[in-house]
């Protein structure tokens, strides 16, 4: 497996012998690398808010509405 740093000097070898078009398109790839991962680490934190918080916690305690004998049709699958 190669170091991080090792990837970097063999990713920019690979865009030095590249016409200027083709280096923007990894550049542009990057960015998009980038915004993906930001988005998740993003969403990530938000879920352990939400699983940290008390903010649901009364759905703990509500009473069911319906039950299996609520339903007109059964799925035995």
């Amino acid at each position: 497996m190669m170091t991080r740093q090792a990837i970097i000097e063999k990713t920019i070898k690979a865009i030095n012998q590249l016409p200027e078009d083709k280096a923007e398109e990894i550049s542009d790839f990057a960015d998009f690398v980038i915004k993906k991962f930001e988005d998740n680490r993003i969403t990530q934190s938000i879920q352990q808010l939400v699983l940290k918080s008390n903010a649901f916690d009364f759905l703990n305690d509500e009473e069911d509405l319906y039950s299996s004998n609520d339903l007109k049709e059964k799925y035995n699958g």
